[in-house]
This record gives C-alpha cells, sequence and structure tokens, in this order.
C-alpha cells in the first residue's frame, strides 16, 4: 500500500492517509476483507506519530470504510454499494466545485467549462 505524504499539503497528515486509504477502497484497489498495515507499522514506514495514524484510521472506522477487530487488526469493511456510489459522486462534485469557484476567479464561463470538459472525455 503506497501512501505519500505532503508536506506542503494544508491538509493534516492523518487526513492525507485517511483520504489516500478512502481513495484506494472506493477505487477498487483494496478489497473488502483486505487488512491494513498495523498503526505502529504504518507510522513506522511513513515516519510520523502513532497518535496520527491512529486518527487516521479512527476516522476511517467511523465512516464505515474500515473495520477494526482488538487483537487482530483493521480491515477493508463490507460497502453498501449504493452508498459507495454516492461517496463516489461526492468526490468528483467536490473536486468540480473547486473548478467552478476557480473558473470564476479567472473569468472563464460556463460554455468554455463544458467546452473543455467535453475535450476531456473524448482525450481520456
Amino acid at each position: 500500500m503506497k501512501i505519500i505524504i505532503s508536506n506542503s499539503s494544508t491538509d493534516p497528515i492523518y487526513e492525507q492517509i485517511s483520504s489516500q486509504i478512502k481513495s484506494m477502497i472506493i477505487k477498487g484497489e483494496l478489497h473488502v476483507g483486505d487488512s491494513l498495515p498495523s498503526i505502529r507499522g504504518l507510522a513506522r514506514d511513513l515516519q510520523v506519530s502513532v497518535i496520527t495514524t491512529k486518527r487516521a484510521y479512527e476516522e476511517l472506522e467511523k465512516e464505515g470504510f474500515i473495520e477494526t477487530m482488538q487483537g487482530k487488526g483493521s480491515f477493508v469493511a463490507m460497502q453498501n454499494k449504493g452508498l459507495l456510489k454516492e461517496k463516489k459522486l461526492k468526490i468528483i462534485e467536490d473536486k468540480l466545485l473547486e473548478v467552478v469557484k476557480e473558473s470564476r476567479l479567472l473569468g472563464i464561463d460556463y460554455n468554455e467549462i463544458e467546452e473543455m470538459l467535453k475535450i476531456l472525455f473524448e482525450e481520456v
């Protein structure tokens, strides 16, 4: 499992960890039942505090992405397909909101954005 911590990011380290694991689950790179590294092991690998990785795992568990079994570790939790699709749509919505805000700041109108989106969809 490859997690990259950015010191230049404004996001706290625990959020960077949890969002990358969440992304791996949503994209299907991690599957139901897959075990995650131990909190201490991940902290050691990323060279961060155990408290930081513990908080990331707690956030993931609270959101239903992972489950932790005492003495056994943390595992990818069963995902409700409808809820998973909703989470994927929310990610896209958040990114599009950033695009809309930025385009307004730059004076780019909806039609120009729509045209760019069409071109990008055709290219990818």
